[in-house]
């Protein structure tokens, strides 16, 4: 049996963290003395694991709650879930990677850095929800509507002139399909 200070250091957390997993029912020690001190079971430890587990893998404490429930589909949901916003997080940080990297190649250049780069753009677009049918159409709008500004639009994000060109080529061909 660990005594809550025990368990707290043994898992890197602080006292008022177990008391709290105590209140709200996630963690409740197996016994307590005579005196009224809660005593942890191994069970409780391997419990604490877990929780600890899933707090790491970003999990907030009602989602661990469901997690433990021991109901698979609840379970899986929430993990699934988790899984799918840590992608969007991971997408987002692509993103700021590769901006980050496009103005420090363009600072070393000594020119102005690119905003967005072709990538990036067509991840946006994409996050956004438009199929590469959508990206054609919006591509064929422009370049009807604007055809420097789409020239333009292309080079900015640092799509070399010949690729600009076939872009634009394709776009025009694509409305007149």
């Amino acid at each position: 049996m660990f005594r809550i200070t025990q368990l707290a250091r043994k898992f890197g957390l602080s006292r008022s963290t177990l008391l709290y997993y105590d209140r709200i029912g996630l963690l409740t020690p197996a016994g307590r003395t005579e005196a009224g001190y809660r005593r942890y079971s191994q069970a409780d430890c391997e419990r604490l694991d877990a929780i600890c587990t899933f707090r790491r893998a970003g999990l907030s404490v009602a989602e661990v709650k469901i997690a433990l429930s021991r109901e698979g589909d609840e379970t899986s949901r929430v993990l699934s879930e988790r899984l799918r916003i840590l992608g969007e997080e991971v997408r987002a940080l692509r993103l700021k990677q590769r901006l980050l990297t496009g103005m420090l190649h363009a600072h070393a250049k000594g020119g102005v850095p690119l905003l967005l780069d072709k990538e990036m753009w067509v991840e946006m677009l994409r996050a956004a929800g438009m199929s590469d049918d959508e990206m054609c159409r919006w591509h064929s709008e422009f370049e009807r509507r604007a055809p420097e500004s789409h020239h333009e639009f292309l080079l900015s994000l640092g799509i070399p002139e010949k690729e600009a060109l076939m872009i634009r080529k394709w776009s025009a061909a694509g409305r007149d399909r």
